[in-house]
């Protein structure tokens, strides 16, 4: 009994082990990201002026594209709010030079039914905050707005 002590022990904290790594796994594989937000703390958001608000929007207007089916084209205005005024400042250096064709590749990937409604803006919208928001050197982007959208077919 003695000399089987130790492959008892091994092979029960292996089995404990792997039960662990299992249920992490799961968890991460598994997890609905809408039960996390819920869960998550509510974000305080400020409220501006229309002033305030003015001073931080930049504006990208009749950017037009056409979409992963050929046949698609679409022509969109977006009014990006940021943090401060100096990152509005740096955003619009960056406006040509990195947003532009960030927003160009977001909308070369997807089809005219994936823009459609209201859940296809803020598909778009989600989409183009996170992807701007590592660009910015200082500040961040708080609010991406479509404000003119128009789907063509060719």
């Amino acid at each position: 009994m003695k000399k089987m002590m130790p492959w008892l022990i091994t092979i029960l904290l292996s089995i404990t082990l792997i039960a662990i790594v299992a249920i992490f796994l799961f968890r991460t594989m598994f997890s609905d990201p809408a039960e996390e937000a819920a869960n998550s703390e509510p974000v305080e958001i400020e409220v501006l002026s229309a002033d305030e608000r003015v001073e931080v929007t930049s504006e990208l207007k009749d950017f037009q594209r056409n979409l992963l089916d050929p046949e698609y084209v679409v022509r969109m205005s977006f009014a990006f709010q940021l943090d401060s005024k100096k990152t509005k400042e740096e955003f619009d250096k960056l406006l040509e030079i990195e947003i532009k064709p960030i927003v160009s590749r977001t909308l070369a990937d997807m089809k005219a039914e994936e823009l459609n409604g209201s859940a296809g803006e803020d598909a778009i919208e989600s989409k183009l905050l996170t992807l701007i928001n590592p660009v910015l050197p200082d500040g961040k982007l708080v609010k991406v707005e479509i404000t003119n959208f128009i789907i063509t077919e060719i």
